[in-house]
C-alpha cells in the first residue's frame, strides 16, 4: 500500500448528525489518507430526527463511474458504509471492479441493522444482497445484529464465546477473508471487538459506557480504516479505533443536548497523535 494512498468513500451524506460522509472524510483525512467521496444519498439530517428529507442518489452513480472512466480515475481503497438500495451494492460491486488499482483494498460496513432489528427501509432481501459484498471484501466490519443476518443466526442479547466463534466461522466459510466484529461484550459493564483471520480469532475488550450514541458504528469503522491505510496492523487498527470512539462517546455523555451523535472532532488530536 501507498504511503498515501487515495480511498473512495461510498455511502450517504447527512447534512447534520454526526455519521456516515460527514464522520469518515474527516476522520479519515486526519488518519493522512487522500479521501474521495460517492454519495449515495443527501439527507438533511439523519433519520433519528423526527423530520428529514431524502435525495436518493442512486440514478447518478453510473454517469459518474463513466466519467471517471474518461479521467482514468483510480483508488488505491475502497470503503462503503449505508448503501440506500439493493441497486445501490450492485453498482459498488462494479466501481470496485472498474476504479480499483491492482492491489486495491476493500472494506465493508454492512450499515444496516443494530439491536436485533434492520434499519428502516431494509429487509432480508437486503441482507441478502449484501452478502457477496461483504465475503467478498478484504475486510468486513459487521455489529453482532448485521453478523447474525448475514449468517442465518438467530440474534442474542446475551451469548458467550462459542455463540461468537460460530458465527464468525459461518462468515469465513462463506469466504470473509478478515472480520471485524464490533460491539462484542461477555459482561454487562464491558465491550469490545474481535479480530478474527482464517487462521486465528483476537479480541479487544473495554469498559462499556452507560450511553450510547449515535454514529458510533461510522466512528470506530472510519478510524480503523484509517489506521490500517496508515500501516498498523489489523489488531492495533482495532485497539486505535475503539479507544478513540470510546473518547468520542466520553466527550458527549455529559450533554444531553447533543443527542444526535458524538463530538468526535474533539478527539481527533488524540487520534492523529497515533500515527505521530
Amino acid at each position: 500500500m501507498k504511503s498515501y494512498p487515495k480511498i473512495l468513500s461510498v455511502q450517504d451524506i447527512s447534512c447534520v448528525g454526526q455519521c456516515s460522509l460527514t464522520v469518515a472524510l474527516p476522520i479519515l483525512s486526519a488518519c493522512g489518507v487522500e479521501t474521495c467521496i460517492l454519495p449515495s444519498a443527501v439527507l438533511s439530517n439523519h433519520t433519528a430526527f423526527e423530520n428529514f428529507t431524502c435525495h436518493d442518489l442512486t440514478d447518478d452513480i453510473p454517469e459518474i463511474s463513466e466519467t471517471w472512466q474518461k479521467e482514468n480515475i483510480q483508488f488505491d481503497a475502497f470503503y462503503t458504509g449505508y448503501l440506500g438500495s439493493i441497486r445501490e451494492i450492485a453498482y459498488v460491486q462494479e466501481i470496485f471492479r472498474k476504479h480499483g488499482t491492482a492491489d486495491a483494498l476493500t472494506f465493508v460496513d454492512p450499515a444496516m441493522a443494530d439491536n436485533g432489528r434492520f434499519y428502516s427501509g431494509f429487509g432480508q432481501s437486503y441482507a441478502d444482497a449484501m452478502k457477496p459484498l461483504c465475503f467478498g471484501a478484504d475486510v468486513m466490519l459487521p455489529n453482532l445484529t448485521e453478523a447474525c443476518l448475514l449468517t442465518d443466526t438467530p440474534y442474542r442479547e446475551t451469548y458467550d464465546e462459542d455463540y461468537i466463534s460460530d458465527i464468525l466461522l459461518k462468515m469465513h466459510e462463506s469466504g470473509a477473508k478478515r472480520i471485524i466484529l464490533t460491539g462484542i461484550g461477555y459482561t454487562p459493564d464491558t465491550t469490545g471487538v474481535v479480530i478474527s483471520d482464517r487462521n486465528q480469532m483476537q479480541y479487544y475488550q473495554h469498559r462499556k459506557l452507560p450511553r450510547s450514541c449515535h454514529g458510533t458504528g461510522d466512528v470506530y469503522a472510519s478510524a480503523f480504516v484509517g489506521a490500517y491505510l496508515h500501516g498498523k496492523s489489523a489488531e492495533e487498527s482495532a485497539r486505535i479505533s475503539a479507544d478513540f470512539t470510546l473518547k468520542c462517546i466520553e466527550n458527549t455523555i455529559d450533554d444531553p443536548s447533543h443527542w444526535y451523535g458524538v463530538k468526535f472532532e474533539t478527539a481527533l488530536p488524540e487520534l492523529i497523535h497515533q500515527f505521530a
